[in-house]
């Protein structure tokens, strides 16, 4: 079999960033096929009701992913870094010791999630209209959270290894039947939202089986000997190390997204089912960022890990501009085809205009969420821990401060909702930059 893994340490910055993130940005557009198909059919068949349940679950089942995600994230860093000295022991026993994290995480969050599902929705002031789906879909993507997170794991290992295509074949086949799933517990059997979230997990299920076994089987470096599955302490440190700023910092976000999301539910299900449309189109803007952001922090891992600071230096400025042509396609394509994207939603006029004057509002804000996927990654290549950490903090103190006050100014209201989240965008992006001012001229001097 081929051997699947990626040396970034040589060769053009551009064509292996812009190589690596492809297969990756084509996985990750798929993946949120699972959020988007759960969105189209449930918003289509069954209402502005029903996808309004789904969107105000959103928040919660970020938070409880992130919790985990963070520490695969964090052993991908020690990976990629071993990957670049060439010290294959080390990759493989962190590929191992990453393992009993990640099995054993979910399982503890998962059942958190589910059992504390019911008073953090009434928590978040979750309408009464919609309670009920909103519980049985946010307790559905909890007993999921175990499957998520141990594929996510094994992609952020091998992603890490420089294979970006691998995984993006299985979750092709998973979103298909998800998308198959949908139409059939939600159109044909009339399941609701309950059908919806079974369709998600048990594809989420097959995507898991899939690439563990396909990583275990053709993947050097997860052909594991007696002595790479043991339990080594300073492995183990070093990733929780890493990967608990991860985590939290995920968190952090998920939290302050809470925190807004209480807001948007306080305006009731139109303005939370806008949200959740305005939302599902941003999560596949966000796709070409955060696959930039992935490559880049893979490709400064394996140079960093090489002592090739200025190529560091040259990934990151390349991969800035690549960032900012996408921006400058796509902000005008939002602005004018906003009530087209959204009614791809629903069918409500009230929802449609609002979704469309609200992307027409973040849009303007694009180059800062840029800014703060490109920065993430030259950073978590490096293995910028307190980074992570201060971005979470940015995140949440803009998000606690500045929706509600926002919504309060008579001239402004309801649309405070959308103009906080730019806002607070633009906080990340302008704090992340002044850290890697920082870190260069501390580390890739």
């Amino acid at each position: 079999m081929k051997d699947t893994t990626k040396n970034m340490t040589e060769g053009s910055p551009v064509k292996l960033i812009l190589l690596f993130s492809i297969p990756m940005l084509i996985g990750n557009l798929f993946q949120q096929v699972y959020n988007i198909a759960d969105s189209i059919i449930v918003g289509q068949l069954i209402g502005s009701q029903a996808l309004a349940a789904i969107g105000a679950t959103s928040s919660l089942t970020f938070f409880f992913f992130a919790l985990c995600n963070g520490f695969g994230s964090g052993g991908g860093v020690i990976v990629s870094q071993s990957f670049g000295r060439g010290d294959t022991k080390n990759v493989k026993n962190c590929i191992a010791n990453t393992g009993y994290i990640m099995i054993l995480l979910p399982l503890i969050v998962g059942s958190l999630a589910f059992i504390l599902a019911k008073p953090l929705l009434l928590l978040l002031k979750t309408p009464e209209d919609i309670f009920h789906d909103a519980l049985v879909y946010i307790r559905l993507m909890a007993i999921g959270l175990f499957f998520v997170s141990i594929y996510n794991y094994v992609s952020s290992m091998m992603r890490a290894l420089g294979d970006s295509k691998t995984p993006l074949y299985f979750l092709i086949f998973s979103c298909i039947l998800n998308a198959g799933l949908d139409i059939l517990f939600v159109y044909t059997f009339k399941m609701g939202v309950f059908g919806a979230g079974v369709a998600t997990l048990i594809s989420q299920f097959v995507s898991n089986i899939l690439c563990i076994f396909y990583a275990f089987k053709f993947n050097p470096y997860f052909k594991l000997s007696k002595e790479d599955l043991r339990i080594n302490s300073t492995v183990l440190a070093t990733t929780v190390k890493l990967g608990l700023p991860f985590s939290l910092q995920f968190s952090m976000i998920a939290i302050s997204c809470m925190a807004l999301q209480r807001v948007v539910n306080s305006f009731g299900a139109v303005a939370i089912a806008a949200f959740t449309a305005t939302g599902r189109v941003e999560q596949v803007i966000h796709q070409p960022y955060q696959t930039l952001s992935a490559a880049l922090s893979t490709y400064c891992g394996q140079n960093y890990g090489a002592q090739k600071h200025q190529r560091v230096i040259k990934g990151y400025h390349r991969t800035m501009l690549m960032m900012a042509i996408f921006t400058l396609l796509m902000v005008p394509i939002i602005q004018i085809f906003g009530a087209q994207i959204t009614s791809i939603f629903v069918k409500d006029p009230e929802v449609i205009q609002m979704g469309a004057r609200a992307m027409q509002i973040t849009s303007l804000f694009y180059i800062f969420l840029g800014m703060i996927y490109i920065i993430r990654g030259v950073l978590n290549g490096l293995g910028d821990a307190f980074f992570a950490m201060l971005n979470g903090i940015v995140e949440v103190l803009g998000r606690f401060l500045v929706p509600l006050p926002l919504t309060m100014i008579p001239a402004i209201g309801l649309w405070g909702i959308w103009w906080s989240v730019g806002i607070v965008w633009f906080l990340s992006g302008f704090t992340a930059w002044l850290r890697y001012l920082y870190k260069r001229k501390q580390c890739l001097k």
